[in-house]
């Protein structure tokens, strides 16, 4: 019996866990104790009513399966690592499933958060930081989803950084679809990590709870555009909580989109007008950032491709690349955050 995936996989909450853990010590104790445990703890007691700890043998072993089979790995409060993360958050998760190097949690890093639907100058702003947060050896974490978080990734990508990804799903789930290559990418040299059980979808109060996580790893966060109701201002309230640096991009005051982050500035964030002020805010190093160089065939492509989405079928029809290598370029140039993809195979250029 895998006995941390049996503690797992318990119906109680991570609160609940931590508390077993905290007095047990270990999840094989807390399976030698469950009768006494039964017997002294009511709440658990009545929410497995009618629970023997021996039901959930078959489902530990067909989930243990899984795992090895794609590659995803877990850890638990238990895990010294672990617990010295996120233990300082509030209600930690009880475990995290991963895929790639968990290790890297142990980085210096930096939240790169914002809002899905963003302006090309929140695109263009995210690809500038990101680059100076990973040429000075910063970690980027973020939560893979559209717009800010997605580019911020790219170029961490593009710039040969590591790469944090906090998903508001099950690690067996990509949401948003058209991002699982890019998931891919970053388990290769980084780590995507869920606090959800496999097959978790995407449901909109897991959103919330990501973004405590990656304020927990993180050692500050900074914003680019985001909306008063934006989910970036959850992740940025609950670093401030644990007195960390957060950083807002301030916006137009006539953009409704960047008017939750410019009242963060008003509440008290420590405002980035340029990338010296990032320097100065984060204690970074002046690294000179050379320019990037387009291929004739690359060159071809931004020309067809501009602020207005484009479909891909009308890429192939104006460039004299052929199909194979056109999805071949066109995912570099994602990766490089030259361009993005929008539903339904659309792109548009982000610098």
């Amino acid at each position: 019996m895998n006995y941390e995936l049996w503690l797992i996989l318990i119906d109680i909450t991570s609160f609940q866990k931590i508390k077993l853990i905290n007095k047990y010590k270990t999840a094989e104790n807390v399976y030698n104790n469950f009768e006494e445990i039964l017997k002294e703890n009511e709440t658990i007691s009545k929410k497995l009513k009618n629970f023997q700890k021996d039901d959930l043998y078959y489902e530990v072993l067909k989930l243990e399966e899984t795992l090895y089979k794609k590659n995803i790995g877990y850890i638990t409060y238990s895990n010294p690592l672990y617990k010295e993360k996120l233990s300082g958050i509030l209600n930690p998760p009880y475990f995290l499933f991963y895929i790639g190097n968990i290790d890297i949690i142990n980085n210096k890093s930096i939240g790169v958060v914002g809002a899905r639907k963003c302006s090309n100058y929140g695109l263009t702003v995210t690809k500038l930081l990101t680059k100076e947060l990973i040429t000075n050896n910063i970690t980027l974490i973020s939560g893979g989803a559209r717009g800010i978080d997605s580019i911020a990734h790219k170029t961490a990508l593009e710039n040969d950084g590591y790469n944090i990804c906090v998903l508001g799903c099950g690690i067996d789930r990509t949401y948003p679809s058209e991002n699982k290559m890019l998931f891919s990418k970053i388990a290769e040299k980084g780590v995507v990590i869920s606090e959800f059980l496999l097959g978790t979808a995407p449901l909109r109060e897991n959103f919330p709870k990501r973004n405590r996580i990656i304020s927990g790893l993180s050692d500050g966060v900074i914003v680019i555009e985001a909306s008063e109701k934006s989910g970036s201002l959850i992740t940025a309230r609950l670093a401030q909580q644990q007195e960390k640096k957060v950083i807002a991009v301030p916006g137009s005051i006539l953009y409704a989109g960047a008017s939750g982050s410019n009242k963060l500035i008003r509440d008290g964030a420590s405002i980035c007008t340029d990338i010296e002020d990032l320097r100065v805010l984060l204690s970074l190093e002046h690294i000179e950032i050379q320019p990037m160089n387009f291929t004739p065939e690359k060159s071809e492509i931004l020309e067809l491709i501009t602020d207005s989405p484009i479909h891909i079928d009308d890429i192939f029809k104006n460039t004299s690349v052929d199909r194979g290598a056109l999805y071949a370029l066109l995912f570099e140039m994602q990766i490089k955050s030259e361009i993005i993809c929008l539903p339904g195979n659309y792109y548009v250029k982000t610098i």
